[in-house]
């Protein structure tokens, strides 16, 4: 089965930018938790952003590549 390349290039966009905003949402829980209770649970799950992110991200980004291949094949087909 062929991989379409838009699903996987849109995946690899989405998990880049899942690394980013696990990368901030994690060192900004890390800041807030250092100004207010000090370092506990909450931080250890805003860590675990730095991998369920860009998994969660890539994942939704290859979906949307897939649903957007179907759409714009439907969408060819009806105007061909």
């Amino acid at each position: 089965m062929k991989v379409n390349p838009w699903a996987t290039t849109l995946a690899k966009c989405m998990a880049f930018l899942g690394v980013f905003l696990g990368l901030l949402y994690s060192f900004g829980g890390l800041i807030v938790d250092l100004l207010t209770v000090g370092l506990n649970w909450g931080t250890a799950m805003a860590f675990g952003a730095l991998i369920i992110m860009p998994i969660a991200l890539g994942t939704v980004g290859f979906i949307c590549g897939l649903i957007s291949h179907l759409i714009m094949g439907f969408i060819k087909k009806q105007l061909a």
